[in-house]
């Protein structure tokens, strides 16, 4: 059976893509799959322009109706995502979407551009953690605010642009026009949902 599917022009095995956060950069998981090419995708860990330890522990908390997360975008850093977990993931054989983050639209910028001469094919513009003191969900939450970073990120990113936006806005469809305004080739639905009492 053909499973096969086209997104924003690039030809995927299946419509199945890993989403960012949980998967890492694949690595732990791939041996459990049988390898990354079962996969149509897999949307990578956050990157960052520098090493982000993330946040303290506890950072993942089992209640009644889910599972609560407060990572906060670990992640080793643009230098060393190309060094150390690129070479790994050129062989994965499935489409891999980098997404990025960043505490200002510079930052954001700057991973965007060092990523240009990778063989990755999409670039997810993360505006919508809301596990970070800067950057993150305050990009997302307003539709001129997500016009604005996306424009930002468009101006330098060689690749298909998804922006992926928040659920704790007010005006969801607004950022997602916003974001097509802008430039974006497609958004990602949705990053974490605010935990409430």
């Amino acid at each position: 059976m053909n499973l096969s599917v086209e997104l924003c022009g690039v030809r995927m095995r299946n419509p199945v893509i890993a989403a960012s956060g949980c998967f890492g950069f694949g690595r732990e998981i791939a041996p459990l799959l049988g390898g990354l090419s079962r996969l149509g995708g897999v949307a990578l860990k956050a990157i960052t322009l520098e090493r982000r330890e993330g946040n303290p522990p506890p950072r993942i908390a089992e209640t009644p109706s889910g599972v609560l997360n407060s990572v906060g975008l670990q992640n080793p850093g643009l230098e060393a995502f190309l060094s150390e977990e690129l070479p790994w993931l050129a062989d994965a054989d499935t489409v891999l979407f980098a997404n990025i983050a960043g505490a200002t639209l510079d930052e954001y910028r700057r991973v965007a551009e060092g990523l240009n001469d990778t063989p990755i094919p999409f670039v997810e513009l993360n505006i919508s953690c809301p596990n970070v003191k800067a950057g993150g969900a305050a990009f997302g939450v307003d539709p001129d605010a997500v016009h604005r970073a996306t424009g930002a990120v468009r101006a330098v990113c060689g690749k298909k642009l998804i922006v992926k936006l928040t659920p704790n806005t007010a005006d969801i469809a607004g950022s997602a026009a916003a974001a097509e305004a802008a430039g974006a080739d497609g958004v990602s639905l949705i990053n974490t949902l605010t935990g409430m009492a």
